[in-house]
Formats: structure tokens, sequence, C-alpha cells
């Protein structure tokens, strides 16, 4: 039992559950503002061409009222939300893609007779069968000391 104690412990405290719980709750507030929007200022709104308020819209049957001006004011409300969920996600997309511009990667290494790609390692051609030269060594990275370099600059100019 301390085991399972101990591990559920670390799994809800984590960045990434506390993360989500924020998330949930931000979710929630911003689905109260999209409910406020859609029947406070949507419905009035188109309401005012239809001569009512959407909220209103309803039949009776069989004794029961079936509101279905409440149901196409919560429809409304999806869109919106989906809408801005997505639109939400393709942003973050974007900024992933932006983000990821920076690393860059290395040619890909092509067949001196065909111009096919092959892997950075093979000896063959896969598509040609011909016998490829040794793969040029990747330089190495230089390493980032350039305020080292810096001081020894200005002190020969010095």
């Amino acid at each position: 039992m301390k085991g399972f104690i101990k591990e559920f412990k670390e799994f809800a405290l984590k960045g990434n559950v506390m993360v989500f719980a924020v998330g949930v709750i931000i979710g929630g507030a911003f689905q109260g503002v999209v409910t406020s929007f859609t029947e406070n200022i949507m419905s009035p709104f188109l309401g005012f061409f239809m001569g009512m308020n959407f909220d209103n819209l309803a039949f009776n049957f069989f004794g029961n009222d079936i509101k279905y001006g409440a149901f196409f004011t919560t429809l409304v409300n999806f869109v919106i939300m989906a809408f801005v969920v997505f639109m939400m996600i393709k942003v973050m997309n974007k900024l992933m893609v932006l983000g990821h511009l920076d690393e860059k990667k290395p040619a890909p290494r092509l067949c001196d007779f065909c111009k096919t790609e092959v892997h950075k390692e093979a000896t063959r051609c896969q598509a040609c069968t011909s016998v490829l030269p040794e793969p040029e060594p990747e330089p190495e990275p230089e390493p980032e000391s350039e305020s080292e370099s810096e001081p020894e600059a200005e002190q020969e100019t010095l």
C-alpha cells in the first residue's frame, strides 16, 4: 500500500498533471465567458432579427415544453468553443514549427550516379547498386567559448 501511495504522489505532483489541472480550471472559466457571450449578446442580437430571444423558442409536446431555442444557444456556444480551441491549437502548431526552424538538418546524401537519396552509412546505392565513396565525416561543433576569446583580442589591440 505504501508503494501505491508513493507512486500516486509522484504522479499527482508531476509538472504535467499540474499544468493539466490549471488548463481545466482556465477552460472552465473560459466556458463561462463563452456561455455568457452566447446567452447575453449573441442570442438577443440574433433574436432581434427574429423578433424574440432564441432561448424563448419552444413548442409543447404532450404537456412538456421542448426548448429548442435553448438547445440552439448551446449549439452556438459549442461551435464558438470548438473554433477557439481550433485556433489555439493552430497557433501552437505554428509556434512549434517556428521553434524547430533553428535546428538544421544535414543535407541528404545522394548517390553520385543515380542521384537517389541513400543512408548516410551506406556503401552501395539501393537503387542502382553502385559502390559509393566513403561518407565524409561530420564536422564537430565548435565550442561556444567566444566570450573567452574576445578579451584576448582586445588585449592584442591595446
